[in-house]
């Protein structure tokens, strides 16, 4: 008997101690627990240890406060100018209010995909094929702005919606893919085109700069042409006129010598001769010698002349 009461006992102590560790909760960060006292909302656990009572109360949902995305199928609309496409968008949500999300909507995720798909027939609507390809933020913008607004009682904020991808019908597919060629062959075109002016351009400029270069070189080198010529005839007009003075000084040297060595009047007279000879140089010149040195030039040749006879 004792042992079956000490069975029951420790049975007992077990049941205890393992309800009372149930009872004990730990929330994580990013998270929050919704509680029910008897099927009514009791409070909401954010993180951190906490304490339950037993039976009564319970754990009703663990709410994920982190921001989630959610990727929805491509939704058939239609624009204003009647072409149907089909646009499939991406939200990016999160939880604020716990309580309310819990108990606002039933389904929050199929609520908000309900919402977007009618909230982007009604912006689509509003806008032609051209402005919907070329508006994404506006859209994207205009649909925030309003899924924000719708979700805001259910303990929803929606931070940022995208339009992931707009498909067009195949015939306006095609027309887009043509259109986007012919623009593309347009582009090519007049960059070719000014590839080419550019080009010509260039070598334009480098012919003229050449024939300036050119030109700059012929007179570069005709100056030089012509200032070695004028240093040629400088340089011998001083050789002829270093070379005359040369010969005058001889000629002044060999009359000093012979007044020094005593000759008399007549052999200075036939050396002036000779000096008038080589001043003539053997060229067409007319020299004009005095009357007195022609008398003596007489004189000087019959003397020689009476000599030759003696002999």
């Amino acid at each position: 008997m004792m042992a079956l009461n000490t069975i029951f006992l420790a049975i007992l102590i077990l049941i205890v101690v393992m309800l009372i560790i149930s009872c004990v909760k730990i929330v994580r960060q990013a998270e929050a627990l919704v509680i029910e006292r008897l099927g009514a909302y009791q409070a909401t656990w954010s993180t951190g240890l906490h304490f339950k009572v037993p039976i009564f109360d319970r754990v009703a949902r663990r709410v994920d406060l982190k921001e989630q995305v959610v990727d929805f199928a491509p939704q058939p609309v239609i624009t204003k100018d009647n072409v149907t496409m089909r646009i499939d968008t991406v939200v990016f949500y999160q939880i604020t209010d716990p309580k309310m999300f819990c108990y606002g909507v039933a389904n929050p995720i199929m609520a908000i995909e309900n919402l977007t798909a009618t909230t982007l027939r009604n912006i689509i609507g509003d806008l032609e094929l051209d402005q919907t390809l070329t508006s994404r933020e506006t859209i994207n913008t205009k649909m925030r702005a309003s899924l924000d607004v719708a979700t805001d009682p259910w303990g929803i904020k929606v931070n940022r919606v995208e339009l992931k991808n707009i498909i067009p019908p195949a015939a306006i597919q095609d027309a887009m893919e043509k259109q986007m060629k012919a623009e593309r062959e347009r582009r090519e075109a007049i960059l070719r085109a000014e590839g080419e002016k550019k080009s010509t351009i260039l070598v334009a400029e480098g012919h003229k700069e050449s024939a300036i270069l050119d030109a700059e070189a012929e007179k570069q080198a005709a100056i030089l042409k012509a200032e070695a010529q004028k240093e040629a005839m400088i340089r011998e007009a001083e050789g002829e006129a270093e070379a005359i003075l040369k010969v005058q000084q001889a000629n002044a040297d060999g009359i000093r010598f012979l007044k020094e060595a005593g000759a008399d009047e007549a052999v200075l007279t036939m050396k002036s001769l000779e000096a008038f000879e080589k001043a003539a140089d053997g060229k067409a010149t007319k020299i004009i010698i005095p009357s007195e040195i022609q008398g003596m030039a007489g004189l000087v040749k019959s003397m020689a002349e009476i000599g030759g006879k003696d002999k």
